[in-house]
């Protein structure tokens, strides 16, 4: 008789590990920059407004921060996986509505997905909270930008292009990217995370641990980090491509730039070196100080239209280091206990920022030209670069060393 053997992978779950998380984050690059470049022209294109897209928009970040602070409550009635599986066909399903072509699909779409972000966001932090080791944490983060690194920099450009030959076409690619990011979750088998206690008291309110938040300063220090960085990207990503067709160039413009950019995602492992080898705070106000004076420089030239693009393009690689070094005073001083609870306040940033971006951009659009916007991002990031300057100097350093 020959004994039947059941595949060692179905009987015993992969181990996460730091390059499945990286897989993860893949997917979920090609997911995202199929769209992000193309939402902001789609959209205008059926609204024909930049007022009534940062307006839009603006509805759609205050919904947003909504269900991002609800998610630890809902946490507690609906299993993690279960969120995670939610959010991803929140990505199929917003993209398959914005492929109809129909505006209020689109705005639909738009919505969807970006609730999708939020939702899995939130999960994925709290699985990497659970499963990495926080001397890792800065590892996790570079590897993770690495292998994002192909989708966030041929998708901008590839889902415009797509987009001008058959409109459908981006959204369709997005969609089936979801799938396999899907795939590639229940693969993992991550569950509902590593159980600190079992839980007796009944489900907290979502606002009860934004005290505890709140009486943390590293916590919110590195919070506001995260917006203010997620404000330029929002400048970046969503205001560059609507100045670019407002100014006369080309509707790919901001795709390309954006493209461009994220291929500097692959020099991640150089930044690590970088960071490593200076500090946190170092790196920190580095990336701070240099996107305030890009930002503010777009804003003065903002007449000669190819300049403020390439102001702006070389502000964009320091968000990039940003995006590396500026979420690490935040990860690293996360207790275990408040993992789910804390992983949703980090991830309102992108709530926050897109509430706050398109709603300041609303008011500066009423008496000012779109260059006004990167301005106020530039004077956003002088202010982080203050806030930085009281982060402890070694910060991260002997942790990160570590690493290598």
């Amino acid at each position: 008789m020959f004994e039947r053997r059941i595949p060692e992978w179905l009987r015993h779950a992969p181990a996460p590990s730091i390059k499945g998380f990286a897989a993860i984050s893949g997917f979920e690059a090609v997911t995202r920059g199929m769209l992000i470049s193309v939402f902001p022209v789609a959209v205008f294109d059926a609204l024909q407004s930049a007022s009534r897209v940062s307006s839009m928009y603006f509805v759609i970040g205050v919904l947003s921060l909504l269900v991002g602070l609800l998610v630890p409550f809902l946490n507690k009635f609906i299993p993690r996986r279960i969120l995670y599986v939610a959010g991803a066909f929140g990505y199929i399903t917003g993209s398959l509505l914005a492929a109809t072509g129909t505006p209020e699909f689109v705005v639909l779409g738009l919505l969807l997905n970006t609730l999708a972000t939020v939702v899995t966001f939130v999960c994925f932090n709290a699985y990497v909270l659970d499963y990495i080791s926080r001397v890792e944490l800065g590892k996790c983060e570079t590897l993770r930008m690495f292998y994002s690194a192909l989708g966030w920099s041929v998708g901008p450009v590839l889902g415009v292009m797509a987009w001008k030959y058959w409109a459908p076409l981006p959204f369709i690619v997005s969609a089936l990217s979801a799938v396999f990011l899907l795939g590639n979750f229940l693969y993992m088998r991550l569950g509902n995370g590593k159980l600190i206690s079992k839980a007796k008291a009944p489900a907290i309110n979502p606002l009860n641990y934004i005290g505890r938040f709140m009486a943390q300063p590293r916590l919110v220090a590195g919070w506001l980090f995260a917006v203010i960085r997620s404000c330029g990207w929002w400048a970046y990503v969503v205001y560059l491509p609507i100045y670019a067709v407002v100014n006369g160039l080309d509707e790919q413009v901001g795709g390309i730039c954006l493209s461009i950019t994220n291929l500097g995602l692959f020099l991640s492992p150089i930044m690590l070196r970088f960071l490593q080898a200076t500090s946190v705070r170092f790196a920190v106000r580095t990336g701070f100080m240099v996107a305030t004076v890009m930002f503010v420089l777009a804003t003065l030239v903002g007449d000669y239209p190819w300049a403020t693009v390439a102001c702006l393009f070389i502000g964009s690689y320091f968000l990039i280091l940003l995006d590396i070094c500026g979420g690490l005073p935040f990860l690293m001083a996360v207790k275990p206990s408040e993992r789910t609870e804390m992983s949703a306040i980090y991830s309102s940033f992108r709530d926050v920022s897109g509430i706050v971006t398109p709603g300041i951009a609303w008011i500066i659009l009423l008496a000012a030209p779109i260059s006004g916007i990167f301005l106020a991002s530039g004077v956003a990031s002088l202010v982080a670069w203050g806030i930085a300057g009281r982060l402890h100097p070694r910060l991260g350093q002997s942790k990160l060393a570590i690493v290598q």
